[in-house]
Parts: C-alpha cells; structure tokens; sequence
C-alpha cells in the first residue's frame, strides 16, 4: 500500500460503491435454535427485499416465498421453527403455513375476507404440537385493526381459537416448559412498547387461557412514570423473567413465588432495545446462567449472569449483539464490529465461529472507519450524544489546511439509536472523505428511561438541537468545514431533517428520506401502531392544533433556504407520499434548489438493490453539486431544480 494521496475531500476515488451495499447482502434476522438445527432469516435486497428462511444455512422455503408479515407494518418475527418443522407468514396473502422436512406448504390459517387482512406474528408452538400461540391483527372490521392473542390448530384445520382481545396491542406469548401457563405483554394507546406497557400471566388449556391476571406494575401517567416489560421468556425450570426498566434502566427481573419482580441486573446499562418490530432477543438460559447483550455507553456488549448474582463481560469482539438464543455450552446470535457485518454467529468458551459465511467485500480492514463516542452539550444545558466517523481511506488523505465535508445523520424512531457495527451506507461516505455524525439525540435508547423519554412533548426541537448541536461541536473543534454541513435522515430522522434546515441555518444541504413534513397529515393519516405516538411527542390532536402547526416544516415555507434532496416511496403507508409531494411543491415555490425521487415500488424504507443503489447516488451527485466537488464515481444524471 502506498503514501496516501493529499486530495479534496467528496472527489476521494473507493471501491465501497452504491452497488457494493446490496450486491451479495444478506442481513440476518432472528436465529431460532431447534435441537441441534440453527434456523435464521435472511433480508436480500438484490432478490428485491425478499426475505428467506435457512436451516442450518440451506434455504428452507421456494425461492418464490418472502417470509414477512405485515403486523404493526413493521412486521418481525413471521416464523418460528420446532422439531424440524417451520411455520410462517406469506408475505403475498399474510396466512399462516407449516413446511414439514420434504413437504409442501400446508396452511395454517383461513383466507381473509380483505386481502391480507388476517395477519400473525411472534408465535410459538405448545408442547404438545397441537396449537400454534401467536399474535394476529385483524383489519376491516373496525375503525382501527383489532390485535389478538390468538391459538392457531396446526394440523391445517385452519381453525383458530381467540385467546386474548381487548387491549390495543399484544405481543410476546411465551408459553411455560410444561405447557400450562402463557406469559404476554400488552398495552394501550398512545402508548407504545417503550412507554407503559403491562406484563400478563394466565392459565393456557386447550385453545383457552383463563386466570388471568396482570404482574404487579409501578404504574403509568403523563409524567413518564410506568414501567416497559421486555422479551418474557420461560427459563428451562419454568421460573418466568422479563426485562423491564421500573428503576430508570432496562434491567433482567425474575417472577418471585409471591408475585413480586425481583431484580437480576442493575447498573448503567440496558438489556433491551426499542420493540418497533416483533421477535427481539437479548438474553438466553445457558445452564443455569443468564447469557445477555447489554448496551454499554452506545456499545453493545453480551455478558453472562451466574447463579450467584455475579456479571462477567465475556471477551468477545462485537460492538452489536442480537437474536441471542442458547445453543450447547454458549449462545447463537447476530454478531457484527465496527469492521465486520452482521452474521449469524456461534459463541461459546471456544471463542465465536461464523455459520455459513459472511460476504467476501474483498476490502481490508482500512476501508472501515472506527468511530469516535463523544458526549457534547447541547441546550438548557442537557448532553447528548453521537458516534462520530472520520474520513477513512487508505489511498487518499485530507490535504493540509482543508477541513472536510460534514454529514450528520438523525436516525428513525425517533425512538431508535445508532446502529453500532460496521455500516457500509457509512462507509460510503467516510471512503470520499466526508466525517459522518451518527446522533443518539435526546430520546435515543440505550441511555435509560429518562433520555428516552426526552423527546415528550418536544419532538422537532430537541432533536434538531442536538444534531444542530453535534454540527456546531465539530466545527468548533475543528473537524469540519462549517460551509459544507449536511444532514439526512429517513422516517422520523427525515422530520427532524426538514426541521432542521427550515428553524436553523447551520446545515448547507439536506437530504430527506420519507420524512415528515406535516405533523397534522401524519396525525390524521398514519397506521395504528403509531396513530397515537404524537399524543407523546407533540400533543394531543387535534386538541395541540397550535403547536402541531407550528413544528411542521411544511407551515414555515418562508424560513426555508437549504437545498433539499426528497426521496420517497409511493406505496408509502406510515409516511403517505403526499408529504415528500408537498414539501417539493413548497422548495420549488419558494426557488430553493431542490430534487426529488419517487420511487413506484418502494413502501416505509428502501428495499430493492435498485432502488437502494439509485438514492445513495442520488445524494453523493446532490452533495456534489452544492459542496463544489467532483466525484470520482460515474453518477446517474440528477436533476435539481432551483438550481
């Protein structure tokens, strides 16, 4: 390798390309461990964002099946494997089906009256293999989808019995050893998974429940008290645990004879992640240890709780950890650092060892930056948070005297955190000389209960400031070029986008990826799951009419300034089109620079190669023209209005 080449900064020459993201990749989902079979899920956005089943890493349904379910939009845990046998949700009509070894898919489920408006998720199969326990969502019957907890025959009678209704929302039925008792989690608008949320044990017969009783709660109100229970899972001796963060921190308890939660874990770590999708594993029985992840200052890290109360860091090199499930002496999970990808890993007293293999990028460990943690003020004296990226290249270096492009990213949720693993999208930029700001603003997780909740009552302000913040604090240190300052983020992080270049004037390009413009459209028109989440961040409406005016972009037209870059899908559920529509009408208006992508085929987030490559080179040409480099990449024409 040579002396590295002083060049400007966005005209560095890389092999990490658009095309590089997609092109082989797989990303691993949850791992189910069945016997001596490891089964895990795969998401492949070249095969247009299908997502497969493996056991034992050969793929286990027709190559015309996606295995994804629609529940909650998010979806997440569509499938379960036992004794060999998988079940799983059809993302084409969301039934059920069961795949025995070397036979045809049998369903599970009737076909629904509304085309797919019978789905299920988050299921486990009763001891006895008669009955299949999982949520369902059922639409057309009501103003809004009713949630169940229901007990679906597994013999293909396509009977199904209801167990749980009532509540707005249901998730992780987790059945005992014996078969005799089933565990919940459910809550009620507005709430969602991470505010309050109640844990629900009862007695579990043959296609009933009765009994039932909620486990003692600390209670919720405005004020963010209450409590977020967390994975209920069974240990092998059939005591019930469950995550929960009633002392400020998501923490392991376990369910005492009399009733009570008893503590497991304290400290300044959590346990568990935000629940935006089903089937999130953080910990597993090994023996009689207690092998979880916990996140450590923005790092995960998977320790092991003994028997005697004592915690010990096991050695193992992995800044993100998920989908933990025992397997013999140790735990399979989803593994990846700040230079290797997420994979579906063995971890054990030996050490960690690949199942199946990772993608070959045919790139060393140079390419990869590593970031640097930092907490940095931000306003009424609070601190916030980011991982902070540099310019990473082996062949080029930021010449003497240049400071180099800024990209600060504001991540989805806003309940959500930085992903901290190796993010080729990441790397993308830092390869061409850009420093790249990954925000854990006010609200983020994995920081406790009080910083998630932040953001109540203040969503559009505080985590604006912290990313405005996070800019500021970076070219006062020195680190970037305070003229050539941008910002991106996708869904939520795509509102704290437009309201940031519409109150501030730090950034000098932004890019919005269905982001939201109009917090009173999003309001009135917007999927269950989140129909009530800005009761919380905002207000209620249409009660707080005032400030939902206020903090949308698309009211304060006249402030905007910044060149905007819009990407959107049409068939958008959460985030309907006509916000990014509206937002290009006001830029083109106003005679800001702008340009803005549709894509026909695309819903909530990116998911086919195409599409995926097609934005990323969207926004290098868009930053391109407003920063004055040239890139070294042979970019699709992009055409910007205004400009």
């Amino acid at each position: 390798m040579g002396v590295a080449e002083a060049t400007h900064c966005g005209s560095w020459g890389s092999p990490i390309t658009a095309g590089l993201l997609v092109a082989g990749a797989a990303s691993p989902g949850e791992v189910v461990v069945d016997g001596g079979r490891v089964w895990w899920s795969e998401s492949r956005p070249d095969e247009g964002g299908r997502t497969v089943v493996l056991c034992n890493g050969v793929e286990a349904v027709a190559p015309a099946v996606n295995v994804r379910t629609l529940v909650h939009e998010y979806g997440g845990a569509a499938w379960w494997a036992f004794d060999g046998v998988l079940v799983y949700s059809d993302h084409s009509d969301q039934r059920l089906y069961r795949l025995d070894a070397g036979g045809s898919p049998l369903a599970l489920t009737p076909q629904p009256d509304v085309p797919r408006g019978l789905r299920y998720a988050d299921g486990r199969p009763t001891p006895d293999g008669r009955w299949y326990v999982c949520v369902r969502e059922v639409h057309g019957v009501g103003v809004e989808p009713a949630n169940q907890l229901v007990a679906v025959a597994l013999d293909g009678s396509l009977r199904v019995e209801v167990l749980v209704s009532g509540p707005d929302f249901v998730s992780s039925p987790r059945i005992a050893p014996d078969g005799g008792r089933l565990a919940w989690i459910q809550w009620d608008h507005p709430n969602l998974p991470w505010d309050d949320t109640e844990l629900w044990v009862a007695d579990l017969g043959d296609g009933a429940v009765s009994a039932a009783c909620a486990v003692n709660g600390v209670g919720g109100d405005e004020a963010g008290s209450g409590e977020s229970f967390f994975q209920p899972e069974w240990s092998p001796d059939g005591v019930l645990h469950v995550v929960t963060d009633r002392d400020g921190w998501w923490h392991l308890h376990r369910l005492a004879d009399d009733g009570s939660l008893v503590q497991l874990t304290s400290g300044v770590f959590e346990v568990a992640t935000p629940q935006w999708v089903f089937g999130l594993f953080r910990y597993a029985f090994v023996g009689d240890e207690v092998w979880f992840a916990r996140r450590v200052e923005g790092v995960d890290r998977l320790s092991v709780l003994a028997a005697d109360g004592t915690i010990t860091d096991l050695d193992v090199d992995a800044t993100s950890i998920g989908s933990v499930s025992a397997f013999g002496d140790g735990v399979v999970a989803v593994a990846a650092s700040w230079v290797t990808e997420p994979a579906v890993v063995v971890i054990g007293p030996g050490g960690i060892e690949v199942l199946g293999s990772r993608r070959d990028l045919g790139l060393e460990a140079a390419w990869f930056p590593v970031p640097e943690a930092v907490s940095f003020p931000t306003s009424q004296g609070e601190v916030a948070h980011a991982l902070v990226y540099p310019p990473t290249n082996p062949d080029y270096r930021v010449p003497d005297g240049e400071r180099p492009p800024l990209l600060v990213l504001a991540h989805g949720g806003p309940t959500g955190a930085a992903r901290t693993q190796l993010q080729l999208a990441i790397a993308y930029w830092t390869s061409r000389g850009f420093v790249v700001a990954d925000v854990d603003y006010r609200g983020s997780t994995g920081y406790g209960r009080p910083y998630r909740h932040r953001l109540w009552g203040h969503w559009g302000v505080l985590d604006v400031e912290d990313c405005v913040g996070v800019a500021s604090f970076l070219s006062d240190r020195g680190d970037v070029d305070p003229e050539r300052m941008a910002i991106k983020g996708g869904s939520a992080g795509g509102f704290t986008v437009l309201a940031a270049v519409t109150f501030h004037d730090v950034f000098t390009a932004g890019a919005s990826r269905y982001g939201v413009a109009d917090l009173a459209a999003l309001a009135a028109d917007t999927h269950k799951f989140e129909a009530r989440y800005l009761d919380r961040l905002v207000g209620v409406w249409p009660d707080d009419e005032t400030i939902y005016a206020e903090r949308s972009p698309i009211n304060h037209t006249d402030r905007l300034a910044t060149p905007m870059l819009l990407l959107q899908g049409a068939e958008d559920p959460i985030v309907p089109p006509n916000q990014a529509r509206s937002m290009a009408d006001a830029l083109k208006g106003k005679g800001v620079p702008f340009a803005y992508l549709e894509f026909p085929d695309e819903g909530h987030g990116f998911r086919r190669a195409p599409n995926i490559i097609r934005a990323l080179e969207a926004e290098l040409s868009f930053f391109a023209q407003r920063f004055g480099f040239q890139p070294a990449d042979d970019l699709p024409p992009l055409v910007v209005e205004g400009a």
